[in-house]
């Protein structure tokens, strides 16, 4: 089935004017990267060890990084932007049941992380590229599972035409940008992983849990542009 994004959650009006789309734009032009980051070696890389700087980054990153790319979209609502996510079907074999950005493993024939993430979000949920528009990147970021993400940011026209495959989205929804740029949503939880306790930001909206590396990456939207 084929959904738009014509209609919105409710917002704050009184905090809409703060997280409007044409003041993203001024924004985005001084404080995000115009490129993306150099690659899996950036020394800007942020990640998953970064709250846990007590334990030994090889028990986050043990492995050669996989280079991946993810769209961070967010709609163009008149009355205060929102952030598209998605939660992952339950049956995957990996993330199963996360809430996630659209995105995955950059291809060689992408030709760039941009590529690559509007490729996959075409195929994740149907959002075409025409109705995207690019606004710079976030930094690297580093996850434990042995994946080098850029972030890449984009607007998104609130007209756009949604088609999510069934065989890997479960759910695509939508979170207020001003709940998500609010650093008093940015919870820190912890779990145990591989024997030890590490903590991690945790950003539940409603039924959704929005945590790890998806969390992460709104986290350093928030320090990269509105913080």
């Amino acid at each position: 089935m084929t959904s738009s994004l014509d209609s919105g959650p409710p917002v704050d009006t009184a905090a809409a004017g703060h997280f409007d789309p044409q003041r993203l734009r001024r924004l985005a032009r001084t404080r995000l990267n115009s490129e993306p980051p150099l690659g899996e070696d950036d020394p800007g890389a942020i990640g998953d060890h970064d709250l846990n700087r007590d334990q030994p980054i090889e028990h986050f990153i043990s492995e050669a990084p996989r280079p991946a790319a993810v769209l961070v979209p967010i709609v163009a609502r008149p009355d205060g932007a929102t952030v598209i996510l998605t939660r992952r079907c339950d049956d995957l074999p990996t993330h199963a049941g996360q809430v996630s950005f659209p995105g995955g493993k950059i291809d060689p024939q992408d030709g760039g992380p941009l590529a690559a993430a509007l490729r996959e979000a075409q195929e994740e949920i149907g959002l075409i590229a025409r109705y995207v528009e690019p606004l710079g990147y976030l930094d690297l970021y580093r996850t434990g599972t042995g994946y080098a993400i850029v972030p890449a940011v984009a607007l998104v026209d609130p007209g756009a035409p949604l088609k999510p495959d069934p065989s890997e989205v479960a759910a695509v929804f939508e979170v207020p940008l001003g709940f998500l740029m609010e650093p008093g949503n940015h919870q820190r939880h912890s779990g145990v992983w591989r024997g030890l306790r590490r903590k991690y930001y945790a950003m539940p909206y409603g039924e959704h849990y929005i945590w790890g590396a998806t969390a992460g990456i709104l986290r350093n939207l928030y320090n990269r542009v509105y913080r």
